[in-house]
């Protein structure tokens, strides 16, 4: 397992720096996923938005515009229910479009239930899978070949704490997690000799996020960060001062 890896407290992202980098975000709709692609845009990157939530893409697509940046493409798609040859087509029209991709974040996520594996719901179980494991899965290999075609490409798991450390009554979150971390070491052992793909796995911590609501209920939002103040590690990871790390789990703080 390696070392949880944290950004020097110096760094800060320099202006245009994922200018011209073509960069897919699934998630985008909202919380962190959406804060990241506003940001990016901002840095000067192309924008592909993904989620099945249309409004919260409509939303995020204005929000990149109105501020002057370029138009992002939005991507509905419900990972739930998505087959392989959504992704396929998604790759398709990305080829179309833009002919290579430069970044992948995976941070779409949906939590389950936080019960115990002998109460477990089994059409539950596999649904969290599917959205939080296959999806991230057919993502990366639909889009692996337009990656390819980069000079400096970043695949980026959005990661938990229970999924570096199982814990109790996480159930098919806590699995999919730790899967996603396995999935990130592989490729990049895969990918490291003969591409210029990395891929590596950030654990954001604690977020004010629709997710961590429902995970914790009872607990003060206004104590947990917000989505915005959580991207630094994903912005590092994509673009150039980060070229050459692959296959590091990142953290935002010393765990």
């Amino acid at each position: 397992m390696p070392d949880i890896q944290t950004l020097k407290p110096d760094w800060e992202p320099r202006e245009d720096q994922l200018q011209d980098r073509v960069i897919l975000i699934s998630g985008a709709a909202a919380g962190i996923g959406r804060a990241l692609a506003v940001f990016c845009a901002t840095e000067g990157a192309s924008m592909v938005l993904l989620d099945k939530n249309v409004r919260g893409l409509e939303s995020a697509y204005d929000e990149i515009v109105a501020a002057g940046h370029p138009e992002p493409a939005l991507y509905p798609l419900d990972l739930k229910g998505a087959t392989p040859d959504d992704y396929h087509a998604l790759a398709e029209a990305l080829d179309m479009e833009f002919g290579h991709l430069d970044g992948l974040v995976h941070n779409a996520a949906v939590l389950g239930a936080l019960t115990p594996i002998d109460s477990y719901d089994d059409t539950l179980w596999f649904e969290t899978l599917q959205v939080n494991l296959n999806a991230p899965y057919l993502l990366t290999r639909a889009c692996l070949e337009l990656m390819y075609r980069s000079d400096d490409a970043s695949i980026i798991f959005t990661s938990d704490s229970t999924g570096r450390r199982g814990k109790a009554y996480w159930g098919a979150y806590g699995v999919s997690k730790a899967g996603l971390e396995g999935f990130m070491q592989l490729l990049a052992d895969e990918l490291e000799a003969n591409t210029s793909v990395r891929v590596n796995s950030v654990d954001p911590g604690p977020a004010r996020t629709a997710l961590r609501v429902i995970a914790y209920p009872a607990e003060n939002r206004n104590q947990l960060s917000a989505p915005a103040d959580v991207i630094k590690p994903f912005l590092y990871l994509l673009g150039p001062d980060s070229k050459g790390i692959t296959g590091q789990q990142f953290a935002l703080r010393k765990q």
